[in-house]
This record gives C-alpha cells, sequence and structure tokens, in this order.
C-alpha cells in the first residue's frame, strides 16, 4: 500500500469537496475546506516529500466559466512536478498529449470512455491510442457500485467487478477508484468495494474516499489484502 496524494481543482481554487455534492449548475459544491494556496505549493510539497503518482482533478466541465482557470492551476502544478503528476477531468485523444507534454506521467480518463451509460470500446481504443497504455489510468469511481461520469454526477449501467476490471486492464496502466458516496466525509472506507478491488492484483489500484483516520486505513489495507494503494485528501492537516 502506498500513499497517493491529490489536487482536487475546483472554479480555480485547491479544494476538498464532499464528491457526491459536485453540480454542473452554478459550479456548486459542498466544501471542506479552499486553499490559500495554489496548486503549484502542493505540487512543490508532494515533490519534496518524494510522493509521486498522486492525481491532479479539474472539477470544472469545460464549459464552465472556471474552466480555463481550474486548467491554468492544473498546468502550474505539472510544471512544477514533472513526472510526478497524473491528471484527469475532461481528458480525451485531442488534449491527452497537451497534459503529457505539461509533465503528466499519466492521464486519467472515466467520461470519455463511455457512450449512452455503457462502455464504448472504440473510444476506448481511441484514448488508448492516443496517450499510450502506460500513460493511461481509467477512473471507474462509483456510486453503490455503478460507476459513475461526468464529474460523478452520471450514473452508467456498468458495476465494477473483477472481470471488467480484467477486460479493461489490457488498455490501461492504473486504475483510479473513488467511493462517490463517502468521498469527502472522512466518516469511514466502503470495505465491500475496497474487498472487491483487493481481489484484483494486476495492475495497481488507488482507492480514494472516506478516510479520516489511520484506523481507516489499517481497514482498508486488510480489506483490500494490502494490494490498494490510498488518497487521503480532506482528513489531511494541509487541507484544513
Amino acid at each position: 500500500m502506498k500513499f497517493r496524494p491529490c489536487i482536487d481543482i475546483h472554479n480555480g481554487k485547491v479544494k476538498q469537496i464532499v464528491g457526491g455534492s459536485l453540480k454542473d449548475q452554478g459550479d456548486q459544491a459542498a466544501e471542506n475546506f479552499v486553499s490559500e494556496q495554489d496548486a503549484a505549493f502542493y505540487a512543490e510539497l508532494y515533490k519534496k516529500a518524494g510522493l509521486k503518482g498522486g492525481h491532479v482533478i479539474l472539477l470544472n466541465g469545460k464549459d464552465s466559466p472556471n474552466y480555463e482557470a481550474t486548467k491554468a492551476q492544473a498546468l502550474l502544478a505539472l510544471g512544477k512536478y514533472p513526472g510526478g503528476l497524473q491528471i484527469g477531468g475532461g481528458i480525451c485523444p485531442e488534449n491527452a498529449a497537451e497534459y503529457l507534454e505539461a509533465g503528466a506521467s499519466h492521464v486519467i480518463v472515466t467520461s470519455y470512455v463511455f457512450k449512452n451509460g455503457v462502455i464504448s470500446w472504440e473510444n476506448l481504443e481511441e484514448i488508448r491510442d492516443a496517450a499510450g497504455k502506460e500513460h493511461l489510468v481509467l477512473d471507474l469511481s462509483c456510486r453503490k457500485k455503478y460507476i459513475v461520469t461526468d464529474r460523478w454526477q452520471k450514473f452508467t449501467e456498468e458495476i465494477v467487478t473483477s472481470e471488467l476490471m480484467e477486460r479493461l486492464g489490457s488498455f490501461c496502466d492504473e486504475f483510479l477508484v473513488h467511493a462517490v458516496d463517502v468521498e469527502g466525509k472522512a466518516r469511514g472506507v466502503e470495505t465491500e468495494l475496497a474487498k472487491l478491488l483487493g481481489q484484483y492484483a494486476a495492475h495497481p489500484v488507488t482507492y480514494a474516499g472516506g478516510v479520516g483516520s489511520m484506523a481507516d486505513i489499517e481497514e482498508l489495507r486488510k480489506a483490500g489484502q494490502g494490494r490498494l494503494d490510498v488518497t487521503v485528501g480532506s482528513a489531511l492537516d494541509i487541507f484544513g
């Protein structure tokens, strides 16, 4: 188990939010913490600590008036820690190379690989070819085991299973899974989801959501058979 840091950016600010509260309408979200520091500050912090493989997430949609400010923050972070951070949020074949050239080690993709609530294997091949399998992370963030897209707002028909991860594993280098219903609440992890993810061993899997204490991390370690990396956000002192 490794610790994976995070930089979540919303409306041009580094934030910790309650995951299920995010709305595109009015760019709203329930906030746990809004940082006075920019994304570059956190990237340098993680670089000095030797923490690699963390994720930068753009939480504004491309149609948002705040998208460009959010993207600018993300690019600042990548520039401060080349090769140390992954990036997700609106990634598609047309912009994957831009972020990789800006310093991202991987691009994180969810929404682009879904069409009408199911996986588009054609789109998945396109993003794999654009980014390269070795630079692609598939985000299987879910609510009630159903994968959700579009900043966790739309349910798909796809359920996270070991079998699905086996199929998807031939297209990517890693998986990232937010347990959206507990994301940002720091009140405990989704143990059943962790057990399911722990059954998969072919690629690195990072779990995020609900960690509020070292006891939660130990529970996650046991449930995931020591195979899961972990992201902690709202519970960290650096986020308030």
